[in-house]
């Protein structure tokens, strides 16, 4: 039997920290572990980790970012695939067992799954991530550029020596956060990718912005795009030194062009709207139009949304936006 580590990257995260060890610890699957790296929390985090005992693997070290935690993580696993939760998140009790029985014969780099959006509270909205299937073959599109549909940190499951063959990630000012980034689209580049279309856990959304446009715990739209460029341009060097992969010096990808899309249209005026649209919109449609994740009936309604957008009335264009970056944004001003 195969073996699987769930590693836990802490920082900060006691009020969530033990339901995520517990999830962890409850996998019906006899062969898995459980590792706690600790980077470096200031709060109650570590008194958590030790009231597991020999339970867990634990490793306390001094504060570097998720990169680091993830590094020191990948450095010390010894198990045949990974899985890195996140410590505000859970998995279901059969995560680990379903995740295994897709490895098993179809020689993946990594398994992905769904996701059930909760509050911060653990209260299940209804909505999941991600909302489309990654290809098998989406190491050919990364080569192309394009940025494939994925389940945050947490729903995906590694060969662990895909991993080990991308990181350590160098720890720079640039890269020291999104080390799931480097993950999810790094084991990509060296072999199949499977997805599982059902919801095998939680993912916790508990740092929205007050104006409904920011989605889950994600920076804010003008940080999260600088940051993307940085870890796509880390990911090619990696990709050329380590993997003998050349990478397209752009990237497509919708997530971060509704980012950008964001910023420069929610709570604009009509004339500044129209302005964007008729000169800088150009790749953000592209990510719409020449997606190829997407479905054309998809595309045919995120073109319509857009096209709010253009609406005199700043509140349905407003609306519009909301809609598009994070469609939880609406359900929460309904429930509200």
């Amino acid at each position: 039997m195969k073996s699987v580590t769930i590693a836990i990257c802490n920082y900060n995260y006691e009020r969530f920290l033990g339901a995520a060890i517990d999830s962890a610890l409850g996998q019906d699957y006899p062969a898995t572990n459980v590792l706690v790296v600790d980077d470096g929390s200031t709060d109650g985090s570590r008194s958590i980790i030790e009231q597991y005992g020999s339970r867990i693997s634990a490793v306390f070290k001094d504060n570097g970012g998720q990169v680091s935690a993830y590094n020191r993580a990948i450095e010390i696993i010894d198990s045949d695939v990974v899985i890195m939760l996140d410590a505000d998140d859970i998995l279901y009790p059969d995560a680990v067992s379903t995740v295994m029985r897709r490895f098993g014969p179809g020689g993946y780099e990594k398994v992905q799954f769904r996701l059930d959006v909760m509050t911060g509270d653990g209260e299940l909205t209804g909505a999941h991530v991600p909302h489309s299937d990654a290809p098998v073959n989406c190491g050919s599109w990364l080569r192309r550029g394009w940025l494939y549909p994925s389940p945050p940190a947490s729903g995906n499951a590694y060969s662990a020596n895909a991993l080990r063959l991308v990181f350590p990630i160098p720890e720079t000012a640039e890269t020291c956060y999104g080390a799931d980034f480097f993950a999810i689209y790094g084991a990509a580049l060296m072999g199949p990718v499977a997805s599982i279309t059902r919801s095998l856990g939680g993912y916790r959304v508990h740092h929205s912005a007050a104006s409904g446009v920011e989605f889950a715990n994600a920076e804010d739209a003008e940080r999260a795009t600088r940051a993307l460029s940085s870890r796509w341009a880390m990911l090619r060097e990696i990709a050329h030194s380590r993997l003998g992969v050349e990478l397209p010096a752009a990237f497509h990808d919708f997530s971060y062009e509704k980012a950008l899309f964001c910023t420069h249209i929610h709570g604009a005026s009509l004339a500044r709207r129209y302005r964007w649209f008729a000169l800088k919109s150009r790749n953000y449609l592209h990510s719409i139009v020449a997606n190829p994740f997407w479905s054309i009936k998809k595309k045919l309604g995120v073109l319509a949304l857009s096209s709010l957008c253009l609406f005199p009335y700043s509140p349905v264009s407003d609306y519009a936006v909301r809609y598009i970056v994070n469609p939880l944004a609406r359900r929460s001003r309904a429930t509200r």
